[in-house]
């Protein structure tokens, strides 16, 4: 069924087709209509869910760990601050091996207080054990929270997943999204089964307190770590199993675009991706050998795979909507990182801070810096596009 939706309706809808079974989540802009949508759905009983109104995101978090370790499916959403507020319960959901999936919608944290779209909330918690996507459009939004339960609920991943998508670029932004049938989900999902869960005949404990130097302090991250890296092959295993039951698909990590014999690449993470699409296909036609990779999970991160696809370019340029003060932006730190052993120039564009706009005059920009960066001797590595 094709509809018109926004990337919010589209989280809704998608939760819906999962079959979640609680939901407990806190208003926030420019999240708030994920949640508005899910209460009137259950409302209105057009499915089976318990929806748990809460105090904080804190609260909202917390209830759905309870949830999670009985054994239920379940799901929330939120923004800026309150993901900021769920830091401490992130963690432990992660080492407690409970894999919730839950929508970030990506909002500037304030100061300056704004609602304009920057990963400046979710990039913080890059390192707390949850897989994390990055989405381009709308349909992808709807795609990737289906894809991301059977992700999690793999027996050996067990991890939680947030799947980002652009407040108001996409949240608020209407575009056609094609919507699954009930019956094709659940082929493509069936219902979660448990490792564990809480039961009174066969008792676990969750989140259990360690002595200084006890062996299982290490040994939960390690596994955690285990899982993480397993988590690559699951994800493009489901991605293309998600292929075959409905005729698209992501690439699995990450999707590339003309880098085959690309001169010059961008890693891009979230909306701004079509619109440097765009700009390759016209710079193509002008001459200029450019591409681009669109970084789809950002945890775990695509280390080899773009090690692979960028071993003969000429020099790499990273988008960031977001900044680690003293460092450049973390996705640059990530990409540098990765790409280290091949000595070739990496540049940090950061841009869209605040909610700007990504246009194509700027990406124009970020392909010509990237060519003069490999002629010209002394160029910084970081810059700021549109400043003024």
């Amino acid at each position: 069924m094709k509809k018109l939706l926004t990337g919010n309706e589209a989280v809704a809808l998608a939760a819906k087709l999962a079959r979640v079974q609680v939901i407990a989540a806190y208003p926030i802009t420019p999240q708030t209509q994920i949640v508005e949508k899910l209460s009137e759905m259950v409302l209105k009983k057009e499915f089976r869910a318990e929806f748990i109104n809460v105090e904080s995101e804190h609260s909202a978090i917390s209830a759905l760990a309870g949830a999670e370790a009985t054994g239920a499916r379940s799901f929330t959403a939120t923004s800026s601050q309150g993901l900021a507020l769920m830091h401490e319960v992130l963690f432990f959901m992660a080492g407690s091996r409970l894999p919730m999936v839950m929508g970030v919608v990506n909002r500037m944290v304030s100061t300056p207080l704004g609602i304009g779209c920057e990963y400046n909330d979710s990039m913080p918690q890059r390192d707390s054990g949850w897989i994390q996507f990055y989405v381009e459009d709308n349909q992808e939004v709807m795609d990737t929270i289906l894809q991301a339960y059977k992700i999690a609920e793999n027996h050996q991943v067990l991890l939680p997943v947030m799947v980002c998508l652009d407040g108001l670029i996409l949240s608020h932004t209407l575009s056609t999204v094609y919507v699954p049938e009930q019956a094709q989900v659940d082929r493509f999902l069936p219902s979660y089964t448990p490792l564990v869960k809480l039961d009174e005949e066969d008792p676990y404990v969750y989140g259990g307190v360690f002595a200084p130097g006890e062996p299982a302090n290490v040994l939960i991250k390690y596994e955690m770590e285990k899982a993480m890296q397993k988590a690559r092959e699951v994800i493009v295993k489901v991605d293309q199993e998600f292929t075959e039951e409905f005729g698209r698909g992501y690439g699995g990590l990450l999707e590339k675009y003309r880098v085959e014999d690309a001169e010059y690449v961008l890693l891009t993470l979230g909306s701004m991706t079509s619109t440097c699409k765009s700009v390759v296909d016209n710079l193509r036609s002008a001459g200029k050998r450019v591409g681009l990779i669109k970084i789809r999970s950002f945890r775990p991160y695509p280390t080899d795979e773009i090690r692979e696809a960028l071993k003969n370019v000429s020099a790499v340029g990273v988008f960031d909507r977001s900044v680690s003060f003293g460092s450049g932006g973390p996705h640059y730190l990530e990409a540098r990182s990765a790409l280290f052993a091949l000595n070739k120039p990496v540049v940090n564009f950061i841009a869209g801070l605040g909610g700007k706009y990504v246009l194509p005059e700027g990406i124009i920009r970020m392909y010509a810096i990237l060519e003069n960066k490999v002629k010209t001797e002394g160029m910084p590595d970081i810059f700021w596009i549109d400043l003024e």
